[in-house]
Order: C-alpha cells, then structure tokens, then sequence
C-alpha cells in the first residue's frame, strides 16, 4: 500500500484498522509492515522536522524515524500514533537545531526544489525562519503548519501555555520584521 499520488501520508493513511495492523506487525519486528509504516510516516516526520531544524531538517528526520521504530513497542494505542511520532519529530528537529546554533550556519537545501516563480518567495520564507530561534520555530509550525492549539503545542513541547503564547508572539513579530 503505496502513500500515492501528492499525500502527505498523514492524511490518506487515517485508516485505524490499517495503521493498527502495521503497527502490530512493526512491534513484531515484521519487515513489510515497518517498510508501510515507513512510507506512511517519512513524509510526515520531513514535514515536521524541516521547518524546525532547517537544513538539517533531513537528519532530524531520519533520527525521529530511527527513534520512531527502536521505540516503537512502547506506543500503547496505535490510534495515538501520529501523536506519539510527532513528538519524537519535534524533540528531534530541537535537538538538531539547538545543535545547529552553536555552530556557523550554512545555505538551507531544498528537498523537491520549489519552482522558479516560487523560488524568491521560498529563499525570503527560508530566510526569516533561519533568524528565528529553534524553539520560536517549533511553535510556530505547530502551531500555524500542523494546526495544534495553544493547549496541544504546550502539552507537546511540555511548556506552560503561557510561555507558548509568548514565543508565538516572539516568533511572529521577529518573522514579520525579518520578511520586513
């Protein structure tokens, strides 16, 4: 079972019962259906981890998948799997990001290259995000890219709501002063 034509895997894998069974067969060691799960997840996590750590968006990625499934037998109810896998994306995307930040930063690589008419307006996006600070740029996605409420982001990044709030308001105002 393919994720098909332009799905996010996210989306068009909502099937429980399907996403059950992979589950299951993934906590079994079941080749065929970590490879599903795989192909179900990668596009999610790439989703999660590139607007947070940037362009080592595709290490955290591949950490958070390496995570997903080392760990896989401690997801107790497979209906909370997207949950669970993305709270392994944002811790990870985190890490690479703070790690990032300490050292000098190099030009984002785009995965699928935006088209030419978008690529200014990418270049700009990938700009402002660049001179937010990790975590500004973690709730930020969360928040706007993965439509979590303020009470979901807090209970995912393990903050209060009100330091939440702050960095959403943070975020914004740096990203609209670095678009400016």
């Amino acid at each position: 079972m393919s994720g098909g034509g332009g799905g996010d895997g996210h989306a068009g894998h909502r099937d429980p019962e399907l996403l059950a069974r992979l589950v299951e067969g993934a906590r079994r060691g079941d080749a065929l259906a970590m490879d599903e799960l795989l192909e179900i997840l990668a596009p999610f996590v790439g989703r999660i981890c590139g607007p947070v750590a940037l362009q080592d968006g595709p290490d955290a990625a591949q950490e958070a998948l390496i995570a997903v499934f080392r760990s896989i037998r401690q997801l107790k109810e497979p209906a909370a799997l997207f949950g669970w896998v993305r709270a392994i994306a944002v811790r990870e995307a985190l890490k690479f990001a703070n790690q990032r930040r300490r050292q000098p930063t190099v030009p984002m690589e785009w995965e699928d290259p935006p088209v030419a008419g978008d690529l200014h307006l990418a270049s700009d996006i990938t700009d402002a995000l660049g001179r937010l600070m990790p975590e500004h740029r973690a709730v930020l996605m969360l928040r706007h890219v993965e439509g979590l409420s303020e009470q979901e982001v807090s209970a995912l990044l393990e903050i209060p709501v009100g330091t939440v709030r702050s960095r959403l308001f943070r975020a914004r105002r740096s990203f609209r002063s670095a678009w400016g």
